[in-house]
């Protein structure tokens, strides 16, 4: 009796969950969406983000050394100043401006251990990074970057995400800006904020990824994550006033390690569904089945590329065959079925 039950709740659930995915194939506003969850799924995201976000909790103490000892250098005798990069800092990394308020000096010594701390760091950040963006885009191993050609990559993107901070350190200026201007000042800042993070996205998603892509491919998922970015900093820096600042010495300081690390992880997942929404759009590997399994044709070829990414060598071919014997359904959004394509 028991086992009759199971059954039957087991045919109802799957009678049930099939409507849904029925549901959802056939609109587009939905459909596009859980294309992306399964595509973030299926590369493995969590783990990749996971990466991103420990190499750059480890870059962050040498970055700051180094950053410290530039601010103390360029900036000395002009305390104002230094106090608008702190607001930079504050709103780009949030909980890590107190850190760097009693800390900012001209030592030379802090300058060499912090820029060669900062650059050992940095690349594993940036080179995590690039093997992200690859997984992403499904590209073959055999068609990954050299080790010394991934470097040099890294590099560049070191190299942009340090000016960008000099041109976000001048946006954080405008919120100082007070009278008639304080709010022109205000909107120019955040439209400024935006648009330098589209920019640094279009170049992090070119940069780090081993293959030729038009810079329309690259919009929709720079959009998204300038977006949701600038929305991120908002939080970080609200959690900062209304959690850390007000918490003892001691809670302050673990809030502020955790607060940053739930941060890091957070920006890293953000910019791996940004980057799948590009190549879910370039590929239209959407829509596709919440059940799983090879349901549309969207199914079949997003399986196809994960297979064929593992592709080691050149000369090496990789093959996929479906031995079903009907072959899955397509279903256009908005629209009825049609035969797929043959792979």
């Amino acid at each position: 009796m028991i086992g009759t039950r199971l059954r039957a709740t087991g045919r109802a659930a799957r009678r049930l969950l099939d409507a849904i995915d029925r549901f959802q194939e056939g609109h587009a506003w939905l459909a596009f969406p859980v294309a992306v969850v399964r595509k973030f799924g299926g590369d493995q995201g969590g783990s990749l983000a996971a990466l991103i976000a420990y190499y750059g909790f480890l870059s962050m103490m040498p970055l700051l050394l180094a950053f410290a000892a530039i601010l103390g250098f360029v900036l000395d005798g002009h305390p104002s100043l230094q106090s608008h990069v702190l607001d930079a800092v504050n709103r780009d990394l949030p909980g890590l401006s107190g850190l760097l308020t009693g800390a900012v000096s001209g030592s030379q010594v802090a300058l060499g251990v912090g820029l060669a701390g900062a650059l050992w760091a940095g690349l594993g950040v940036t080179l995590a990074t690039e093997r992200a963006m690859n997984a992403v885009w499904d590209i073959p191993y055999a068609e990954r970057p050299r080790p010394w050609w991934s470097r040099l990559r890294g590099l560049l993107m070191l190299v942009i995400l340090g000016l960008a901070f000099l041109v976000s350190a001048a946006l954080a200026s405008l919120q100082g800006v007070t009278g008639g201007l304080a709010i022109p000042a205000a909107v120019l800042g955040i439209a400024g904020s935006l648009a330098l993070n589209t920019v640094l996205y279009l170049l992090a998603f070119q940069v780090l990824t081993n293959q030729r892509l038009t810079w329309r491919t690259l919009l929709p998922g720079a959009l998204v994550g300038a977006v949701g970015w600038t929305v991120l900093q908002s939080l970080g820096v609200l959690y900062v006033q209304h959690e850390v600042v007000h918490a003892s010495r001691l809670y302050s300081s673990l809030a502020g390690v955790i607060g940053l690390m739930a941060w890091l992880y957070l920006g890293a997942r953000l910019t791996l569904y940004a980057a799948e929404v590009n190549v879910v759009l370039a590929d239209h590997l959407w829509p596709r089945s919440l059940a799983g399994g090879m349901r549309t044709d969207a199914d079949r070829r997003a399986f196809i590329r994960q297979v064929r990414e593992t592709r080691r060598t050149a000369d090496e071919v990789i093959s996929v065959d479906f031995t079903r014997r009907d072959p899955p359904v397509e279903r256009r959004p908005g629209g009825g079925p049609h035969a797929p394509k043959r792979d």
